[in-house]
């Protein structure tokens, strides 16, 4: 048996994640009729997708089934363009042997290419702008590992915490980064400027990036904070919330033809951009968070928004692709539910 580099619940061999009827269904072949032969295959119905997952489905069949050896596996690597309706794995055996794996399966290839997916649209979307996964706050504390190699997958090299990194061994990813909490400011009684020394006095190798939104007064913390600190300040952060108008933009009229000012918005990145450079610091990058996917990200750059880094999370892990195993093939014979006929790809590889 090869050496899995992903580890798994010993609760799974005592069907403890298995839905029952997937149990009863091998119960009753292993009784009834033992030497059938099944053909698998899954897909999903999302177009240019990016296929995440099949390093980890082929480890669990290892785990998992007692005669993986006698498998035959075809699939497609992952990080692949797939199709919707495309079978990206095919499995041949006993169902007793691997069948009752079905709903594990449709679960991580449903999930990390829905993550691989969303991480290369959002790329995409940013046109070689640096973006942040800051998916940890997106979901259950559990799922950063496989949802950072998925977003890496999907082409992401930066993100937040070490557990992201558990499954990735490329030199191009950076250690987990981040900027500042905005508790980090209230612990300090909103003094934006006590904060940053203190983050500097502590950390004084890494980037000092001010967290500007924390009194929607954007624009003037923002240069308070390149005069207190000039060439030491590298970023600017904004993290206003949706339901918000920062204090610079209140006075604009929403009636002439200026947009959307709640939130992060163009108008207020474009004229933080000005007032810094007016002020001497157009050095200081400017990162913007809250409510960012693909959509948003594309609005802001069709529209020249002078944004450096972008910080997106729950839109990384949001469902977009659902996988569904079908048994198309019965002793190597078509028999399948209708609609969900085998289906032959020259595109699988032959992987056991």
């Amino acid at each position: 048996m090869k050496k899995n580099k992903f580890h798994f619940d010993e609760r799974i061999l005592k069907d403890y994640y298995l839905a029952d009827y997937f149990v009863k269904t091998r119960t009753i072949l292993e009784k009834q009729n033992p030497e059938a032969i099944v053909t698998m295959q899954f897909f999903q119905r999302t177009p240019n997708a990016t296929l995440a997952g099949i390093e980890v489905v082929l480890d669990l069949l290892d785990f998992a089934c007692k005669n993986f050896d006698d498998l035959e596996i075809w699939a497609l690597p992952d990080g692949s363009t797939i199709d919707a309706l495309e079978p990206v794995l095919r499995i041949t055996g006993h169902y007793q042997d691997f069948g009752f794996l079905e709903g594990m399966i449709d679960g991580i290839l449903s999930r990390m290419t829905s993550v691989a997916t969303n991480s290369a649209k959002i790329l995409q979307a940013a046109r070689g702008k640096k973006v942040l996964n800051m998916n940890d706050r997106a979901d259950i504390y559990l799922n950063q590992g496989f949802d950072g190699l998925a977003s890496y997958l999907g082409g992401m090299l930066h993100f937040v915490s070490p557990a992201a990194l558990e499954f990735i061994d490329d030199l191009r990813v950076e250690k987990p980064s981040g900027t500042m909490p905005h508790a980090l400011i209230q612990a300090f009684n909103g003094d934006l400027i006590a904060a940053l020394n203190a983050f500097e006095k502590t950390y004084p190798q890494s980037p000092l990036v001010a967290l500007v939104d924390y009194n929607n007064d954007c624009i003037t913390d923002a240069l308070n904070c390149a005069k207190a600190f000039k060439n030491r300040l590298k970023f600017v952060r904004i993290d206003t919330a949706k339901n918000l108008t920062d204090k610079s933009l209140q006075d604009l009229n929403l009636q002439k033809n200026n947009g959307d000012l709640t939130g992060v918005n163009i108008t207020l990145v474009k004229k933080l951009r000005f007032e810094l450079d007016r002020a001497g610091f157009s050095d200081v990058k400017i990162i913007v968070s809250s409510g960012f996917d693909a959509n948003k990200i594309t609005e802001f750059e069709n529209e020249r928004a002078p944004v450096d880094v972008y910080g997106v999370g729950e839109a990384i892990t949001k469902p977009t692709c659902s996988f569904t195993g079908d048994s198309v093939l019965l002793n190597h014979q078509k028999q399948a539910k209708f609609g969900r006929e085998y289906f032959e790809s020259q595109r699988l590889k032959r992987i056991n």
